[in-house]
């Protein structure tokens, strides 16, 4: 239970709390503990990813947190955990590229030991000579392999068996095709993925790569700047031969997926086995201080802060308890849930950090993301009461005037915060969370775009410690609260719930879209927030109540002769998104079947892609919903699309067993 707030401004917190937070969340030290963690080159199941995974447990039981666990699970690339196939850990030693002169002379052109993000993941050992063959975008339509060109250019001479290739696609979208199908040795990539209004300013950005993971061609990847790519391309041009000799010492290995947890226990007997979750994603190449070392250390930081001021009776301990969770990337996550089902029902919320530090170099946006519209919850509101707050007293500061918590760290910068409070998009272990196979309504603090992402130029020195400190302090605040929470919560929580409702409807009217097909989200917001504060473990979790109005269909309902009043039902099992990290469930199942991919895949509506419809269409399919209301649904959220794709995305999953 929390007093009212007064006066001054302070959203939802007593300003005693609200000072006591925003005086101890220190930028400083997230941004030191961010130095730490960005030494590492953080492959999943890798040593790199253990050693960091140590650094945060032993800062963990240094802050006093208590049950710091490093939590294991088997990963050899059979098991699955629901939708996740496992990927086998990856290694690497070694990793060298030279181009050889005619007098043997060899210049180094990458080298792994210097830059880590040169090895493209999943790389195999090789040691390898062989001339270099431009394949361009490497499909066979544009003649990279022989042929007619895109053009019309006679490429019928070009024979890559035996070639390195040099590609600007993505290294594991070439993979099957350059070495399975036409016998290249191995591949030099300059894919320029997560791309900005920035990409290409900078040629000497060498992006991080990843090739197939269960690619039955395994084969090694060197990843290179623009700036070599093209100097290799003017050469060949000429007609000049390019030799390179790949040596290359890595590769795949049955491990574990390894999770630091950790928790504050909650102050209720009852209550402290219901808990608010912190999330971010500990894996990444080297730096990786952005994506996503800067999520890591800030829930650190969160934790620390608040188990200080708990210690030291500044904060009472809430009634929840507070778990901290560092796992790789969504498969992590997935793997969580499934492999300890306890905690996907313990966990009532989550407060999910990806890319939470970039300073102005990045021209990063940070973003207080909406949850999918199929999950209706007030925890979003909450969490931009707390931005919107800080962005209002940032900006005092900023402009000369008054303001009490600017929330500035001393070695950081003084630019106001301008946080957005902007609408779902898939990308990151929120997706997990949100899934209708757990229903936990996840917070999500983003950076987006961010020049540097995925690159060798992500660096500790790009990162703002007072970017850090603010979006501590949303994320402490935000979790503190919903620890928190009671009846007593319930009138102030509704006035922050009102201008989100405002917010979002001011979106729908600005894209042109009818604020009506608003009403029954809104109304679901609403009813999250009484049932917030009564929710048990032991009950069943009524995150995706039925509709009003409906009623709960039969096992096996009739299926109407045109197919709009069809009712699809998410199966329990498999649980999680189709799309995880590293494995297609959905694209692996649907060709087994012998099923093309669905059309809704590839879709573009009006401010959703085709990933989103599918998510969300899974999602929809609650057993309440007609295909026309699904369908109806999914046009309000991202804009309109055709019935027929829609039933055709859920009949392919009915054939593979996702739904009924």
């Amino acid at each position: 239970m929390h007093p009212a707030p007064p006066l001054h401004g302070a959203p939802l917190l007593p300003e005693k709390e609200v000072a006591a937070l925003a005086n101890e969340l220190s930028g400083e030290t997230a941004k030191r503990n961010l130095e730490g963690l960005a030494r590492f080159h953080r492959q999943r199941g890798s040593q790199g990813f253990h050693a960091a995974a140590e650094l945060v447990a032993e800062r963990a039981r240094a802050y006093g947190l208590g049950n710091v666990q490093i939590l294991e699970f088997p990963a050899d690339g059979k098991i699955f955990y629901g939708t996740q196939r496992s990927r086998p850990a990856w290694d690497a030693e070694a990793g060298e590229l030279t181009e050889v002169a005619g007098d043997g002379f060899e210049t180094r052109i990458a080298s792994y030991s210097a830059e880590p993000i040169v090895l493209a993941e999943d790389s195999e050992s090789a040691d390898v000579t062989a001339d270099l063959v431009d394949i361009g975008d490497g499909s066979e339509e544009s003649g990279a392999y022989g042929g007619k060109g895109i053009h019309g250019e006679d490429v019928s001479g070009k024979d890559i068996r035996g070639k390195i290739v040099l590609t600007s696609a993505p290294a594991g979208e070439v993979q099957d095709i350059a070495i399975g199908k036409f016998g290249a040795a191995g591949i030099v990539s300059y894919a320029q993925n997560q791309k900005t209004a920035w990409s290409g300013e900078n040629d000497n950005l060498i992006r991080w790569g990843h090739l197939t993971g269960f690619s039955p061609h395994p084969t090694f990847a060197f990843m290179v700047s623009l700036k070599t790519a093209r100097a290799f391309q003017a050469r060949l041009h000429r007609g000049e031969p390019v030799r390179l000799h790949a040596q290359v010492k890595a590769g795949q290995h049955p491990a574990a997926y390894e999770i630091v947890t950790a928790t504050i226990e909650g102050a209720d007997p009852t209550l402290k086995n219901s808990e608010i979750a912190f999330s971010c994603h500990l894996d990444h190449q080297r730096p990786g201080a952005n994506d996503n070392a800067s999520g890591c250390v800030t829930i650190l930081e969160v934790a620390r802060t608040l188990q200080k001021l708990i210690n030291e009776g500044k904060l009472r301990r809430p009634a929840r308890t507070l778990r901290f969770i560092w796992p790789p990337e969504i498969e992590g996550t997935v793997t969580l849930l499934n492999a300890r089902p306890e905690l996907a029902t313990r966990i009532q919320a989550a407060i999910h950090m990806d890319m939470v530090g970039g300073g102005p170099d990045t021209k990063a946006v940070f973003h207080v993301t909406r949850g999918p519209m199929s999950l209706p919850s007030f925890v979003h509101d909450v969490a931009w009461a707390f931005a919107s707050w800080v962005n209002d007293q940032s900006y005092r500061f900023a402009a000369g005037e008054a303001a009490d918590y600017p929330m500035i760290a001393p070695e950081g910068g003084k630019e106001p915060q301008r946080a957005e409070y902007s609408p779902y998009e898939v990308g990151s272990d929120h997706d997990v969370y949100q899934d209708s196979s757990f229903g936990i309504p996840c917070i999500y603090l983003n950076d987006w775009p961010d020049r540097y992402i995925h690159t060798n130029f992500d660096t500790a020195a790009n990162i703002d410690p007072t970017k850090l400190k603010r979006a501590a302090f949303i994320g402490a605040a935000s979790g503190y609260f919903l620890a928190g929470f009671s009846s007593a919560d319930i009138a102030p929580t509704r006035r922050a719930d009102e201008v989100g409702k405002l917010l979002r409807a001011a979106a729908v009217l600005d894209s042109g879209r009818d604020v009506a097909g608003l009403d029954e989200y809104e109304r679901g917001v609403s009813d999250t927030v009484g049932r917030f504060a009564s929710w048990r473990p032991s009950l069943p979790r009524s995150s995706r109540p039925i509709r009003p109005g409906s009623s709960q269909p039969s096992s096996s309902p009739n299926r109407s002769k045109s197919g709009a009043a069809d009712v699809f039902r998410r199966r329990a099992e498999p649980r999680g998104p189709m799309m995880v990290f590293g494995y297609d469930y959905f694209a692996d199942h649907a060709k087994a079947a012998g099923i093309s991919i669905p059309r809704l895949l590839d879709y573009e509506g009006g401010w959703g892609s085709g990933a989103q419809y599918a998510y969300e269409a899974l999602n929809f399919a609650d057993g309440s919903r007609t295909m026309r209301q699904i369908t109806a649904a999914l046009s309000v959220e991202f804009g309109p699309v055709p019935e027929e794709l829609v039933r055709e995305y859920l009949e392919a999953a009915r054939k593979i067993g996702v739904v009924d």
